[in-house]
């Protein structure tokens, strides 16, 4: 319980931030998986958008704050490699 009104908002600060940070990254962790099961699938098209669309929810939760940019680097670069290992074309004029 708070003390302070200083304490008080900084616990209701607290429980909207942790609300937003696990939207976000609820998101983000959707996106990945949609984005793996497509590369595995091998459908070249639906990889694409897939992998474009786990990169931008990676980018977004990393300036959001709500993952370390170190984090969403590294699963890029991770993500990036299987695509280019399984769906060589998927990358090519993107």
């Amino acid at each position: 319980m708070a003390n302070t009104r200083q304490s008080a908002k900084r616990a209701r600060q607290t429980i909207s931030r942790q609300a937003r940070n696990q939207t976000v990254r609820s998101a983000t962790r959707t996106a990945l998986k949609q984005a793996l099961d497509a590369i595995q699938s091998k459908d070249l098209d639906k990889a694409k958008v897939a992998y474009k669309s786990a990169v931008k929810a990676l980018s977004k939760a990393a300036s959001k704050g709500s993952i370390p940019a170190g984090r969403a680097a590294r699963k890029v670069s991770r993500l990036t490699q299987l695509v280019k290992k399984s769906l060589p074309s998927a990358l090519t004029n993107s």
